[in-house]
């Protein structure tokens, strides 16, 4: 049967739609398939002969497909069922239609447990040096479907009751609570509470050998984070992190978390870094677990981040939800934003909204280029749903977000937030919506404002300059290409003249604008980098290091203006400004290396004179009482000084590395200084002598710390030597590498990028596989 009207449409048809999931799950962990039922309360709204939902990479029984009228209890048979595997659709047809009214659409299917990291997976884990498979779902943004056949689309809601068929030893994990399990032989039958209203792309179950740590909210959340067997106590501070985020969330929200329980679990295979599964929250091991004794300051405080990330997923996402994918951003952009307000209010030492910068810089980057595409951008299908997944959505969809919170004020703006989320709870939203309630409660023109942010691409430059009293300001489309740009914004513009206690704004709605000043004292605009735009000054105002990057990139600046700049900050301590300046000197020695190579060395001993000093005052060890942000400059600086060859640190670097294979409870070696460490002693390794890199692979194998695995990876590939750099090639997509670490290793090596881009020529289907 050809059902030629579904085919090549970009969602499913209106006329029914479910209301109820019941769910049974049968993993084979060491076959690696599965079998399952689902039974289905569909309303149908229209007369119709046709039931068509999504499916893919199922087997589905047709002569287990039935439908049952809910108010006759009659059963009838489908005459037809038809999978169009190109559109992921399953088909079901029946001899009359259906009658308006609720029915049970039943059926069984079976699938493969996949190493694809999507839909319903394997992830492998050692228990005593034996290997075993752990049963995993990631269903964001469209894989539900190859799990079981459902209405695989965001505004589908229902409610979903999960059974599990699993061995009787392992641990057995869904949304909800467990209501009983019954064991019979070597399985068990693990029945869950029926979940609240939700999407299908939240739904989630896990099951392997699991270790946790327990504490429960204020209000009696229990909040368990699982972890490998023995890797208990690595989750003690995702553990505490959660419990007061899910604290401070409600108190900013106004409404409480809204399920009976939070698990978070460590997955050894993850494609992402986390994922928001309603009330059984999923990451990668080095996005949830912190080792006090083996992890930096660094990895603490991207463990922080991205569980307020998750958790704000809770509520907006989960509890309110998009309509459809072209609002991604909304989800993704909000959480970004919103887990930088609890990590701030959780840890105010670590000055997170200065590192926060680090999110506008990268939003910046990508939207500069012509290739960009606006934060809002329509989905046809679900196939092209990854592409957005990108910093536009996360990076740049944050910034307006905190340019928008600064324009309205940090009151209005969370107040709008609660109204927002209760008005919506368990129900879908459109980005309007959001800015319809912000409008409502501000009294400003948010929709206005935000429209030229969300449907355009790009951003603007602000030239400014003071003329007679007068601050003169003009907008023009910024692109790192220095082509000109047809854009035009209103941009909420903020300001300082002679002191930063007293800060001005100004809203420009056209091309070009003034406001006057009563001093003509210096000029400071986009106060705390609140705005997504870059400032160009007139020639006697002072610049603003990554904008001057920035304009250099697309030939608005000379290089020499932007070294001179640079230079100025020879004695700088401040952790986010020589964190900005060491990410430029990256970039600068990159671009260079392929225009002008015969420079690269003379801008290599100018940088490393840069970072010396800095370097020299916090030294290698941790100092008693220093601060988060030092811990993290340390190894930013060192490592960035092993990278550019400088010799006094190579040197000190091997030493450390040498005392610490020799006792690797060795002092001289903390983590925060590790990948420096790694880096110079890669730097030194080539063809003839490749003892540095036989010792780190023998540190990676002996581990069993994700964090520190990473950090090898991330200096493998920082060898200069082109032998070297494709025997680690090799290394990385061999089986002692998870394929998501394989991919961060090809992409960090700078050194070495001209070796592996020969190499994934020849071996891209290797890679593709």
């Amino acid at each position: 049967m050809a059902y030629e009207e579904f085919k090549k449409k970009p969602r499913l048809p209106k006329f029914a739609s479910p209301k109820r999931y019941d769910i049974r799950l049968k993993p084979d962990l060491v076959a690696c398939k599965f079998n399952g039922t689902v039974s289905i309360d569909v309303d149908v709204v229209s007369p119709t002969k046709h039931l068509v939902l999504n499916a893919a990479d199922l087997t589905v029984g047709s002569t287990s497909v039935s439908f049952k009228l809910r108010s006759t209890s009659q059963e009838l048979r489908p005459v037809g069922v038809g999978v169009i595997e190109e559109d992921e659709i399953l088909v079901v047809e029946f001899a009359e239609e259906l009658p308006i009214g609720i029915g049970i659409l039943s059926m069984a299917f079976q699938g493969t447990l996949n190493d694809q990291m999507k839909g319903f997976y394997r992830s492998v884990y050692e228990i005593n040096g034996e290997k075993r498979n752990m049963a995993v779902t990631q269903f964001e943004p469209a894989d539900a479907r190859r799990c079981f056949p459902c209405w695989d689309e965001p505004a589908a809601k229902a409610t979903f009751k999960i059974t599990l068929d699993v061995p009787s030893d392992l641990v057995a994990l869904s949304n909800m609570p467990v209501v009983e399990e019954k064991k019979e032989g070597d399985l068990k039958t693990v029945y869950f509470e029926e979940s609240p209203i939700m999407s299908t792309y939240l739904v989630a179950v896990v099951a392997g050998l699991f270790d946790y740590v327990e504490s429960h909210t204020s209000d009696g959340v229990k909040v368990r984070c699982y972890c490998q067997v023995g890797k208990a106590n690595q989750g003690k501070f995702a553990l505490d992190v959660a419990v007061k985020t899910l604290e401070l969330y409600k108190k900013y929200f106004d409404v409480p978390y809204s399920l009976p329980k939070l698990d978070m679990v460590a997955i050894p295979d993850f494609a992402a870094g986390a994922m928001e599964n309603y009330g059984l929250v999923t990451y990668r091991e080095t996005a949830l677990l912190y080792d006090e004794k083996h992890s930096a300051a660094a990895n603490k405080q991207r463990v922080a981040i991205v569980v307020a990330h998750e958790l704000a997923h809770q509520w907006f996402g989960n509890l309110v939800t998009m309509e459809w994918w072209t609002h991604l951003w909304l989800n993704e952009g909000f959480a970004t934003w919103v887990s930088y307000l609890a990590a701030d209010a959780l840890f105010p030492e670590w000055k997170i909204w200065t590192q926060f910068l680090d999110q506008t810089t990268d939003g910046l980057r990508l939207d500069g280029l012509s290739e960009s595409h606006p934060i809002e951008v329509e989905i046809n299908h679900a196939s092209e749903i990854d592409e957005i997944f990108d910093a536009i959505s996360y990076r740049k969809g944050a910034s307006v977000i905190r340019m928008l919170q600064s324009y309205l004020g940090a009151d209005c703006f969370q107040r709008a937030l609660a109204s927002y989320i209760k008005r919506y709870a368990c129900s879908n939203a459109k980005t309007e919506d959001l800015w319809a309630v912000l409008e409502e409660k501000s009294g400003e023109p948010v929709q206005e404002l935000m429209n030229s942010w969300t449907k355009q691409k790009g951003y603007p430059v602000i030239s400014v300059k003071l003329k007679d009293q007068k601050l003169e300001f003009e907008q023009s489309h910024f692109l790192s290409s220095g082509s000109p740009g047809d854009g035009q914004w209103i941009v909420p513009i903020t300001f300082c003249c002679g002191s930063y206690e007293t800060r001005q704004s100004f809203l420009l709605k056209t091309k070009s604008g003034s406001v006057d000043i009563t001093e003509s004292a210096w000029i400071k605009l986009n106060v705390d980098q609140t705005g997504f735009y870059r400032v160009k000054y007139d020639e006697n105002l002072g610049g603003v290091l990554d904008d001057s990057y920035a304009l250099c990139m697309s030939r608005r600046l000379p290089l020499t203006a932007l070294l001179t700049l640079m230079g100025s900050f020879r004695e700088e301590t401040d952790y986010t400004v020589l964190s900005n300046l060491i990410n430029i000197s990256y970039k600068i020695v990159r671009i260079v290396a392929d225009a002008a190579p015969e420079m690269v060395d003379n801008l290599k001993k100018f940088f490393i004179s840069l970072f010396e000093y800095p370097a020299l005052r916090l030294g290698w060890e941790l100092r008693s009482g220093e601060s988060h942000l030092d811990a993290m400059l340390r190894g930013e600086l060192l490592t960035v000084l092993a990278e550019f060859g400088h010799e006094s640190t190579l040197n000190e670097a091997s030493r450390r590395f040498d005392a610490f294979c020799a006792d690797r409870n060795s002092p001289l070696l903390p983590p925060d200084v590790r990948k420096a460490s790694y880096t110079a002693v890669m730097q030194k390794v080539s063809a003839s002598n490749k003892s540095g890199y036989e010792a780190l692979l023998k540190v990676y194998r002996e581990t069993d710390l994700s964090q520190e695995k990473g950090r090898i990876i991330g200096s493998l590939a920082s060898c200069p030597d082109p032998d070297i750099v494709h025997e680690v090639l090799n290394f990385l997509l061999s089986s002692e590498v998870r394929s998501q670490d394989a991919i961060f290793g090809l992409s960090v090596s700078r050194e070495g990028r001209d070796t592996a881009w020969k190499w994934l020529k020849v071996n891209l289907k290797t890679v593709d596989t």
